[in-house]
């Protein structure tokens, strides 16, 4: 080889290598994570429940993976939505691992760290909250900037007047055309209020409106399940409309599409509680560049692990070694190709709850950490002196400046409180009919006190209905269980079991708070 020839291969070399590069920046995935808020898993079509029809969701789950085993790492959307955006525990990340409080500047959130990396970033609907994020020195919601600006009027006057998908449709045309995107949708359906009768207004039938075990099956409670899935059906139509917009934009199969909830359906017994209805949620994964379609998983997924997923696809390195993601990607299951159990090893997932609502005397918190394996879903309750849904009796609500708002006319009295149950026509029946022997049962499970720990075969009862805790048959299965929860909070770091995890105790609320009688029963 002559001299002028090896002084050509440098340039030669730059051709060859310079298009590849700049094709690997125009490849990099696009994120879209879809989020409704408070929806089980049970209730998609795809699922089979009969009172909803939900062809956008199982468009993502036919097309892409359907993730029998979604479950969020708390029971309530706060500290879930914060437990996403940084990839850590909730028991990981201080007052965002609660209910309306601060979001420590010092966890970096994914958003935040794609923009960084060079990804145009974008939020309609809720994000991040409730809470506030500017005391912390955050700029704009944890969730990325707002696309806000265009609404519509939907079918009942307790729905949002978001248009979700039309603030998608202006996100993508304000998008460079060099630059990958990363966005959030976020639902505020299927959140109560339902407007009463709305679903059989549009056309259900209670025979479709079949309520969990732990519900009463009654034509009160059916109704106000079929309101719930009118609302489920308004926010996946919205997705509809957005997969259209990324196949016109020809984005769809470079698109990493997330379709989840934030936390289970606003009834007694479900949100707000560590039970199946109350953190396993619905889940599909579509990218149609990357992952194989038409497949069902049973592997077990916390959302710490889309978290880390999302990292690894976008090939975007999390900035923070003090604080580091906790779960691991599951980018190679989705690459797999396979179904079924894919990584035998992902066999446990682990939430935690801590403040819900405003709920009880002094703004106390209802503690809880879990385990859920394929099998059995173990509960450790760290203050089983405390009401589980809430104070009984609440005397008062007070304005975000201490100002006392209009007294409720309940207030006061027996039942007038369990305000970490949303106000709904099934805990007004349950209430209403308190002292009916056949109903009664039903109120108790949504609002008795619990002992320190519970544990639940899934496969056999799927409402939590028996604890098996105290059954020497399941001794085995309670302590090994019990030993993994607490190994795993220690490993942790969880104040729980640090040092008794009085420390949340102390973290503000800057949602209104209520005024509760005191527990010894003085005011």
């Amino acid at each position: 080889m002559n001299h002028s020839m090896r002084s050509l291969l440098p340039c030669l070399f730059a051709l060859l290598v310079l298009p590849v590069v700049a094709l690997a920046a125009q490849t990099r995935p696009n994120v879209l994570f879809v989020i409704s808020d408070d929806q089980s898993f049970a209730h998609t079509s795809f699922a089979g429940y009969p009172g909803v029809k939900t062809p956008a969701f199982d468009r993502v789950a036919r097309e892409g993976v359907y993730f029998k085993h979604g479950f969020s790492p708390a029971p309530g959307c706060s500290p879930t939505r914060a437990a996403f955006l940084t990839g850590r525990h909730i028991w990981q990340i201080e007052q965002a691992g609660t209910h309306a409080s601060s979001f420590p500047k010092k966890y970096v959130v994914y958003p935040d760290a794609l923009e960084a990396a060079g990804y145009f970033v974008g939020l309609t609907g809720k994000g991040w909250g409730p809470g506030n994020y500017q005391i912390d020195g955050r700029p704009r919601n944890p969730a990325g900037p707002d696309f806000n600006r265009r609404t519509l009027t939907p079918p009942t006057d307790n729905i949002s007047r978001n248009d979700y998908a039309g603030n998608f449709a202006d996100f993508l045309a304000a998008r460079p055309k060099d630059r990958p995107f990363c966005f959030w949708m976020g639902g505020t359906e299927p959140h109560r209020s339902f407007a009463k009768g709305s679903g059989l207004k549009a056309g259900k039938r209670l025979a479709d409106g079949t309520p969990p075990p732990f519900l009463p099956d009654t034509p009160e409670v059916r109704s106000d399940m079929l309101d719930y899935c009118l609302e489920i059906e308004w926010f996946d139509a919205h997705l509809g409309r957005a997969l259209k917009q990324l196949e016109e934009a020809g984005e769809l199969e470079n698109t990493l599409i997330i379709v989840t909830s934030d936390n289970g359906m606003a009834f007694p017994r479900a949100k707000a509680n560590l039970y199946e209805y109350g953190f396993h949620l619905p889940l599909a994964i579509r990218w149609g560049a990357r992952v194989p379609g038409g497949r069902i998983v049973d592997d077990l997924i916390g959302f710490v692990d889309l978290t880390a997923t999302i990292y690894d696809a976008t090939g975007v390195s999390h900035p923070s070694r003090e604080y580091p993601l906790a779960g691991r990607s599951i980018l190679n299951l989705l690459t797999s190709g396979k179904q079924g159990l894919v990584e035998p090893q992902r066999d446990a997932v682990f939430a935690g709850r801590e403040r819900h609502s405003s709920a009880r005397y002094n703004n106390w918190t209802y503690p809880q950490r879990a385990i859920r394996t394929a099998r059995h879903l173990y509960i450790r309750n760290f203050r089983p002196d405390r009401w589980p849904a809430g104070d009984p009796v609440v005397l008062a609500d007070r304005g975000k400046k201490g100002a006392k708002e209009k007294n409720d006319p309940k207030a006061g009295k027996p039942h007038s409180g369990y305000k970490d149950i949303d106000g709904s026509p099934t805990l007004d029946f349950l209430v209403a009919k308190a002292d009916d022997p056949k109903i009664r049962p039903f109120l108790d499970l949504a609002v008795a006190k619990r002992p320190a720990e519970e544990l639940f075969d899934i496969v056999n009862d799927p409402g939590c209905l028996k604890n098996l805790a105290a059954d020497p048959a399941h001794a085995a299965t309670r302590a090994t269980l019990a030993k993994r929860l607490e190994d795993e909070l220690r490993r942790t770091g969880d104040a729980r079991i640090l040092d008794g995890g009085e420390i949340w105790e102390t973290y503000p609320r800057y949602s209104p708070v209520r005024e509760f009688p005191r527990p010894d029963g003085s005011h």
